[in-house]
Parts: C-alpha cells; structure tokens; sequence
C-alpha cells in the first residue's frame, strides 16, 4: 500500500495542528500548545542530560544576547514560559540532515518544494504543528514546532517556499569531536544570524522570489546552510549553496541532501547516504505526484521526521509527521 494510502486509512493517527500565531509567533504557539512543547523539552532533556542541556543553554543564551539577535525576547519568553533550561539551546539547534528538491509542479504552473528532515529525536514528527504566520510582507505557513523561532521549511501563498538543509561538518583534523568543537567555536564568535533566523526574517519581509534569493544569497550566517527556494514560476527555483559570507547558486529542477556540489569544502557526511537521497530525488522528483509516492528508502529511513510538499502558486502544503516506527501523523493538507 502506498505510503499516503497508509496514512489515511491507519486508525488513531493524530492530525497535524493548525494554529494561527498571527504576528506573535513562537509565543502564540507555546501558548495554543502547551503540551507539545513540554513534550519536546522533555525529550530533549532526557536525550541530552539535564546537566548538557543547562549548559548549553547558557552558552546559547550568552551568545543571543551578545550579538543583539532580533528573536532574543521570543525565545526568552518561551523560556520562563517552560520553567526550566532549553529554549536557548534548541533554537540553535542544528544536527538535523534533510532531502530536498525544487522543480516545476506537475500539477499547475507554479514551481514545487520537496523535503524530508531527518533527525534522530524521538517526538518531534508527533508534535509537529503548522503555524499561520503573519509578517509584514505577508502571511506564511511555518511547518514547525512550540516554541522554535526559526524557519526551516513554509510556504508563502502566492509568494516562495523554501526549507533548510545542512551541509557536512567542516573537517579541520582527524577527529569528529575535534571539528565539531572547532565549528561551535567559530559560530559562537561570529555575530551574523543562524541560518533559521535568516530564513524567518526572508519570509517575514520579501515580497517576491527574486528578493527572498537575493537576501539568502548575500546576507552573512553564522554557519554554513544549503537553502531551497522555489518560486511562483516553474522557472522559480534554486538550491543555495552557503558559507558564512559567500554563496553558490544551483538553479533548478535540482535537488540537494546534505553534500557540497557547488562548491568544494572538505567535510563529513552528514545523515544516512546523503547520495543516495540526493540521487533518488533528482529521479522521482519531475513525475512524483502530490501522494508521497516519493518518500521512499533512502529518502525515508529511521531517522525521518518530517516530509512536506508546498507549491506557493496554487497555495498548496502538505505535511507528514514520522517517527523510527513509520508515520505518526495523519497527513496535512492546506
């Protein structure tokens, strides 16, 4: 049976929420979901430690409010809201790997974003939200979670869609731990935005395709990020290949996972057969119909929580939470 098949005739799987945080967002979320989010800082708690998790939070705290970040009182406010160490923390977070793609939509005349997150942290396809965000350049649909700043994959009507992938480590020497150390380092002395905060501020103030990958091009993170955009035309789309203050551009139909193809860094794989995902993309993404025929091995594996199409033309979003043990969701459909 086809996996979206699946989805709708599984009994007992929840619906993905959808809540209108109008111009306060995360806030409004941690407000309309109280329980989801308790459930997520719970899990991050026991995956991490306590002791790891308040750590870190303090090191990510310092750093927000260093560098002036523009989402500071929002992440500050969940954090009394939560009563307890990690709201800092995992609005930095950034270990997740992705499958993505952008081509023209089989569907309309629009263009169509493709992805899958990927991310080893149980409850997080469960407690996926859709929140209604209000901007000044408009109103988008933020695929996301209570309590979480950033952006990392929506959809504007009439407007974009875009997600985030991640690139490889940086290596800098034989160890993994090492250049991840190294890599923390270099984040916490930069004073740019981290690559979701970026991606938040584009879909709160560009107007148009050509401004959003104008502002994904050249303005500076603080790590490097992939960035898929796809516009309103099936001419609209990109893959933006990034380091911290330079870029590559990779127009579409193209795909990406979690490798450098435009530009040449050394680095270390990132996510199960980034390859592979990469390569069974660029096949399925052209004829793939909006069912979730193509979330498919390796695209699909233990480690998948999210999957979501959106083609910004027609004002279309479909989302799909996983978990290791397969769908966790009801599919969502705007």
């Amino acid at each position: 049976m086809p996996l979206d098949a699946l989805a709708r005739t599984a009994p007992g799987l929840p619906a993905i929420p959808l809540i209108d945080a109008g111009r306060d967002g995360p806030n409004a979320l941690a407000v309309a979901a109280p329980d989801r989010l308790a459930r997520i800082m719970a899990i991050s708690e026991k995956r991490y430690g306590r002791v790891a998790l308040a750590l870190g939070d303090r090191i990510s705290r310092r750093w927000l409010e260093r560098t002036a970040n523009p989402y500071l009182g929002e992440i500050a406010a969940v954090a009394r809201m939560v009563g307890r160490p990690g709201a800092h923390l995992l609005n930095l977070s950034y270990e997740w790997t992705c499958t993505s793609s952008v081509g023209p939509d089989p569907d309309g005349d629009g263009s169509r974003l493709l992805r899958t997150l990927d991310w080893p942290l149980d409850g997080l396809g469960r407690n996926v939200i859709v929140a209604r965000q209000h901007g000044e350049a408009g109103v988008y649909y933020n695929v996301t979670w209570p309590g979480f700043s950033g952006v990392v994959t929506a959809m504007a009507p009439g407007r974009f869609s875009a997600a985030i992938n991640q690139p490889p480590l940086r290596r800098y020497t034989p160890s993994c731990w090492l250049d991840w150390a190294i890599s923390r380092g270099r984040t916490f002395r930069s004073d740019a935005l981290p690559p979701a905060h970026l991606l938040r501020r584009v879909f709160d103030t560009c107007r148009t395709f050509d401004a959003a990958k104008a502002m994904l091009t050249e303005t500076p993170i603080c790590l490097p990020a992939f960035f898929v955009l796809s516009g309103t035309r099936p001419d609209q789309g990109c893959v933006v290949e990034r380091l911290e203050t330079c870029a590559a551009v990779r127009p579409a139909p193209v795909s990406a996972a979690n490798h450098w193809i435009a530009l040449t860094v050394p680095g270390r794989t990132r996510g199960f057969d980034s390859e592979g995902r990469c390569a069974l993309m660029e096949r399925l993404r052209d004829r793939a119909a909006d069912d979730f025929g193509w979330v498919a091995p390796p695209i699909l594996n233990e480690t998948t929580r999210l999957a979501v199409s959106a083609t910004a033309a027609r004002g279309w979003l479909a989302a799909w939470g996983f978990e290791s043990t397969g769908p966790a969701t009801a599919v969502f459909r705007l």
